[in-house]
């Protein structure tokens, strides 16, 4: 039987009792707030659920990670950002990015961003532990991506483009941000090609719990996320690998 969290108490299971099928499924129950969310994310667990479920609480086996400095950019996607105009910015417009993920998932494939989800993540930037990364051109934002920071693990939640590229373009950035200042690890989750074609690859939850306990509390540069919020950066054509 699943078990069932009582709002009062913040506390999960062990990761290893997460159900084979449907892969990866905990607890249901809890609260999405701050304290909440911290404790998952630091334990590998994270919220997913659908409209008028209640909140269900996963940890997948393996996990899909990308380490910063293995970034893969393809020959295809150098030549598509040169000369495209792009910029990018950090934590410029978190709200307008959660928004932008909802509505073209909502459109395409049912979204799990909810109103109480929006809200959650919301109140995690302001507290400092959530970031967006923001790609424009032409003053509009063209493509993005948002997620939590924990020492040096940045867990990805979700990601939107309006044109083609935008979303590895902002993925590009952060990795390459996060292996400047210090960055460990961004944990994807679960496999898609569009990451694997990035690089991000698959690892035994066993060993994504050991990054975790490396990295997630380990001390980083305090310029991680503040010298971020206030530089614009100019896409530049990426080196191919």
């Amino acid at each position: 039987m699943l078990p069932w969290l009582p709002p009062h108490r913040v506390a999960f299971p062990p990761v290893e009792h997460a159900l084979r099928e449907p892969d990866g499924l905990l607890a249901a129950g809890g609260e999405l707030s701050p304290d909440w969310l911290r404790c998952a994310y630091r334990h590998g667990i994270f919220p997913w659920f659908a409209p008028g479920e209640p909140i269900l609480w996963w940890s997948p086996d393996p996990r899909l990670v990308l380490f910063p400095d293995e970034i893969h950019v393809r020959r295809s996607l150098a030549k598509r950002l040169r000369n495209a105009g792009f910029t990018v910015t950090f934590d410029h417009a978190f709200s307008a990015v959660i928004d932008a993920c909802a509505t073209l998932r909502e459109k395409h494939e049912g979204t799990w961003i909810t109103p109480e989800m929006r809200q959650a993540y919301c109140r995690l930037h302001t507290d400092g532990d959530a970031h967006s990364v923001e790609v424009w051109r032409d003053g509009d934002l063209v493509g993005g991506l948002y997620g939590i920071g924990l020492g040096g693990v940045f867990f990805g939640e979700s990601m939107f483009s309006r044109i083609a590229d935008a979303s590895k373009v902002a993925l590009v950035h952060l990795a390459r941000h996060l292996a400047t200042h210090g960055g460990r690890l961004i944990d994807c989750q679960v496999h898609t090609p569009h990451l694997a074609s990035l690089g991000a690859r698959s690892i035994a939850r066993s060993s994504f719990i050991d990054y975790l306990d490396q990295y997630a509390e380990a001390p980083v540069s305090p310029m991680l996320w503040s010298s971020a919020r206030s530089d614009h950066f100019s896409v530049e054509e990426p080196k191919p690998t």
